[in-house]
């Protein structure tokens, strides 16, 4: 593709500013060049969308009403997207990912979109980025020529949106209105060489036509022109049977044998997306048209040139076209259906084959409808345009000839045929008129850098998470347990005192970059961007880290739950991205580098296991009391049948791990341990918390009556010591258990206590393999308690090896002082 200013000006536009681009330009300006170039090397990560399915294959790209799963009838401004019944509007998780990690949409062949379907892409990109920002934030590349096809719309459909749009076109969508995109208009044109040829077309472009032009035109009018057999025309008309009728009549004049080729269809290829006839038939003398360019490396045939077939079997056709001096064996093409998906590993936007058509790439072309031609380049055409009834017919028909000698007209060409729609002529000469320059281009790349360095410090989204949990905190405090208020109280303090550094500095960047210079390359905003990043990274770890490790709840109320685990999972989410760019920006601000890290963002929360929001009891030495009565009131609820708050309430729960009640009478002191419930799981909750208190050492009154009056008191031993002699005896933990009736664990620690002297070898109460295991992964935890620790471990692992490990890590740092 030969370089040109204009191209070049919007290959920087789409790759160093956030702008959105109207790119546009006669017919054979390269404007499909520069897609497949962009395709090949721009760093941003794209998906290219097309209006209909044979556009999307084309542009090797997704149709829009498959990517943004549209309705295909009018969407309203002000009705529900995800109302529309008929199809779906649930989006997977990777499309989700692909969304809200791309940075550039490519929309092909725009001029065919109609207004609502571009808002409904804005609200769509809205729904899953940032709903205040048009797309959501994304670029948009919307490539197409205004003065080919339009949108197709029904009488009725428009009546629908005709109170909303001024026109149906894209540029009169809401969202364009926004966008604040500017226009390119590619002015080299690589298909026609012949100036006059160049002028006459813009002049009908344009809507107007001169007499000259007219007159010089109208000389390739040939009414009764018969092509020679060979000569390599192809007649375009404006109605589909006309064309189907002449390639049918010219079949049928043919003697020679019909040739039948099955396309082959491989999973998902919709119909409306052949690219060409699943059944195709052909005779030796039939002209032709490739629908492709060839796929091998000579490169000998292209999209829309003619020839004529000289031989068929079941496996190749062999064309001869005009004004080659070598035949052309064709065998089967095959277009691709892809889908959009992430990258396992690198988290690229990767393109999945999903479909597959494999089919000879020609069609008879005897006649082609001027709709099917948009895209072709021929040597020689007929141009039937009397009847042309849509907005640019005429000159799509006229354009896609290389010259105006290969040009013949079946009616002569005037003002009438030329229908050009007044809407698209005012856009175009105020697009024309404010068309940017080198200066535009800075300005942008200036704000792109400015707005992504504001983006590294906004913690406007946090607010949301943290003031949802606070609301439903406030609303439901008589059923949620924990830590909340306060660790959330200073979270949102930090937040609004970060919101207010961050204004502040973004206006002084603002001030500074009215110097001349972009952000990335002053050294001046460089040293104040890394003072910034010190200053935040603190306060984020400070505050906002700290205090949510500090957080937890605990509420009956799945509901509830569920609702502050989405919100906090959601404010962790927005941490971890931060805490990504401060850890990676503090050698300065780099375009690329942020695009890259906010790729890395949306996938973090993948990698980075989410931190367990259990409830942790006030008091740490009974986190791991609670732990067992709340799997002892699952296991109840679970063999009766019942709800495991229907057992005992969240609420005693904690009551229970704060009093630590030994005897009946003392849980029934309980808030809500009545006669029934103490009756039908009293003896099972005791009996958990004796074992809790006689592993931990916890001091119990010698007068209260364990067993209840009509036992005797038990005289006060050296419980522990009684173990190991039983356990010195040859008995094992399980039989000491079940003599002492006491429970196993409460056995494994009163003989863990004896480790440090000697007494007992840790071999005794622990495979090796679990102690060294544990060896090598507790150093690297970090965690604030025991049941903390076990909850990020493999539950093999008991609550006693866990001690045992930590005790033995702890005498070796003891030692090693």
């Amino acid at each position: 593709m030969s370089i040109n200013k204009e191209l070049e000006l919007a290959w920087e536009f789409v790759n160093k500013t956030n702008r959105s681009i109207f790119l546009t330009g006669k017919a054979g300006t390269g404007k499909t060049t520069f897609l497949h170039r962009l395709r090949m090397d721009s760093l941003k990560r794209l998906v290219v969308v097309a209006p209909t399915g044979v556009a999307a294959i084309n542009a090797k790209g997704v149709t829009i009403h498959s990517f943004f799963q549209m309705p295909f009838g009018p969407i309203l401004p002000d009705t529900d997207l995800n109302a529309s019944k008929g199809f779906n509007r649930k989006f997977s998780k990777t499309k989700i990912d692909i969304i809200k990690s791309m940075d550039l949409l490519v929309i092909d062949e725009i001029s065919m979109v109609r207004a609502d379907l571009l808002d409904g892409i804005d609200r769509t990109l809205r729904r899953f980025r940032n709903g205040n920002k048009v797309f959501g934030g994304v670029q948009v590349l919307m490539i197409g020529d205004l003065q080919q096809l339009s949108p197709v719309i029904r009488d009725n459909e428009w009546e629908l949106l005709k109170p909303y749009y001024k026109n149906v076109f894209f540029f009169s969508s809401h969202a364009y209105q926004s966008c604040n995109a500017i226009s390119i208009e590619l002015k080299h044109i690589y298909r026609q060489e012949n100036p006059k040829f160049i002028e006459i077309l813009n002049e009908i472009r344009n809507n107007i036509l001169s007499d000259a032009s007219a007159k010089e035109l109208n000389k390739r009018y040939i009414p009764d022109f018969t092509p020679e057999p060979d000569a390599g025309y192809i007649s375009l008309t404006t109605h589909n049977n006309k064309a189907e009728a002449t390639n049918s009549a010219e079949l049928a004049k043919l003697k020679t044998k019909t040739f039948t080729y099955n396309a082959e269809i491989e999973g998902k290829f919709p119909e409306y997306s052949y690219p060409n006839s699943d059944k195709l038939e052909l005779k030796v003398g039939a002209q032709v048209m490739f629908v492709k360019n060839d796929s091998a490396p000579d490169k000998r045939y292209f999209n829309g040139k003619i020839g004529k077939v000289i031989h068929l079997d079941k496996d190749e056709v062999v064309v001869h076209c005009p004004d080659d001096d070598f035949n052309i064996v064709t065998t089967p093409e095959i277009w691709e259906n892809i889908n959009y998906s992430v990258d396992a590993e690198t988290k690229a936007i990767s393109e999945e084959r999903i479909g597959a058509f494999t089919q000879m790439p020609l069609r008879l072309a005897w006649a082609i409808t001027i709709h099917k031609s948009q895209g072709l380049t021929f040597e020689k055409a007929i141009i039937d345009a009397q009847g042309a009834f849509a907005h640019g017919q005429t000159y799509v028909a006229l354009s896609r000839c290389k010259s105006l000698e290969g040009l013949v007209l079946k009616s002569e060409i005037n003002s009438n045929q030329i229908i050009s729609d007044s809407h698209v002529i005012s856009f175009n000469k105020k697009a024309e008129q404010n068309e940017p320059d080198a200066s535009v281009l800075e300005l942008s790349q200036k704000n792109f850098q400015l707005d992504l360095i504001f983006e590294v410090f906004d913690f406007y989204e946090f607010l949301y998470p943290v003031n949802r949990v606070l609301d439903i905190f406030y609303k439901n405090r008589t059923i949620i347990q924990g830590q909340i208020e306060a660790p959330l109280l200073t979270i949102k303090n930090t937040v609004t005192n970060l919101l207010k550094v961050s204004t502040g500095f973004n206006t002084q960047l603002k001030q500074l970059s009215k110097d001349d210079g972009l952000p990335e390359l002053r050294t001046d905003i460089q040293e104040r961007f890394k003072k910034a990043i010190s200053y935040f990274k603190t306060e984020t770890e400070t505050h906002l880290v700290s205090s949510l490790k500090i957080f937890n709840f605990t509420t009956d109320n799945k509901a509830v739950g569920s609702d502050i685990t989405k919100s906090i999972d959601s404010f962790e989410e927005l941490l971890q991205s931060k805490i990504l760019y401060f850890n990676n920006l503090y050698q300065g601000f780099s375009t690329s580098k942020f695009l890259e890290l906010r790729v890395k963002a949306v996938f973090l929360s993948k990698e980075v296991p989410k931190r367990p929001k259990k409830a942790v009891v006030d008091g740490a030495t009974n986190v791991e009391l609670f732990e067992r009565l709340r799997i002892l009131r699952n296991d109840i609820a679970q063999e009766n049948d019942l709800i495991h708050y229907q057992v005992f309430a969240q609420k005693a729960l904690y009551e229970i791990c704060e009093t630590l009640p030994l005897t009946k009478q003392e849980l029934k002191k309980v808030n809500g341990m009545g006669d029934v419930r103490i009756k039908k799981y009293g003896d099972a909750i005791l009996k958990v918390i004796r074992a809790y208190c006689d592993e931990n050492g916890i001091e119990t009154s010698t007068d209260a009556d364990i067993f209840e009056t009509e036992k005797p008191k038990k005289k006060k031993v050296d419980t522990k010591k009684v173990s190991l002699d039983l356990f010195k005896s040859g008995k094992n933990i399980e039989e000491i258990a079940n003599e002492r009736e006491l429970n196993e664990n409460t056995i494994f620690g009163h003989l863990a206590s004896f480790v440090a002297s000697g007494e007992v070898l840790v071999s005794d109460l622990m495979t090796k393999e679990h102690y060294d295991e544990l060896l090598e992964l507790i150093p690297k935890k970090t965690f604030e308690n025991l049941s903390d620790l076990k909850n990020q471990l493999d539950d093999k692992y008991s609550y006693g090896e866990l001690r045992l490990v930590l005790e033995h890590l702890a005498l070796n740092i003891i030692h090693k002082k």
